[in-house]
């Protein structure tokens, strides 16, 4: 029997993604977001959510563009610190030991060590409550070639990535595969 937990932020599994974006005097600045993940195929769309008070949110209105980097599990500990901290008083790049990149796209940068990057014209911005949901087209995707497979796609086996399990407040590492899509359902 299940048992009634109410009205909660409780969705697992949650992505652990790393939104770049130029704060309002132009320098880079990351943080860390659970609240995020593709919302539309055609155009190809992200969406991440953000609070009004994060040092982010107004460098995403500014500049209308964002990057979301999918860091590995390896990464784990740049993600946390850069999640945890405050651009507003430090350069976490300099403190993560982390590369900005600017993107030629958009006005928007992405970390060059994380092996999985969107780079993301601001299309939409919707007020939800304590959040503003961004969606940004996607307008190119970057990935590191070592986690690509043979025929050029992307290997999640190879990426790594890892979620954030709402809750407990812990990070875990994503297992194998259990089955193809559309494939294991069918008769």
């Amino acid at each position: 029997m299940k048992q009634s937990l109410g009205a909660k932020t409780i969705l697992c599994p949650l992505p652990v993604l790393v939104v770049g974006s130029y704060d309002e005097s132009g320098r880079p600045n990351v943080m860390t977001i659970s609240w995020g993940g593709i919302c539309c195929s055609d155009p190809p769309c992200a969406a991440v959510s953000v609070r009004k008070n994060r040092y982010s949110y107004g460098g995403i209105v500014k500049n209308e563009a964002f990057t979301v980097n999918v860091p590995s599990a390896a990464q784990v500990r740049q993600a946390d610190y850069v999640g945890t901290y405050s651009g507003r008083d430090e350069d976490k790049f300099a403190a993560m030991d982390l590369t900005a990149v600017r993107s030629d796209l958009v006005n928007a940068p992405y970390v060059d060590e994380f092996p999985l990057v969107l780079e993301c014209a601001l299309r939409h911005t919707i007020e939800i409550g304590v959040h503003t949901q961004f969606i940004g087209e996607i307008m190119d995707v970057k990935i590191e070639a070592d986690v690509l497979d043979e025929n050029g796609r992307l290997d999640v086996a190879k990426l790594q990535p890892f979620i954030y399990a709402a809750g407990e407040g812990g990070y875990w590492a994503v297992g194998g595969s259990i089955g193809r899509s559309y494939a294991v359902g069918k008769k």
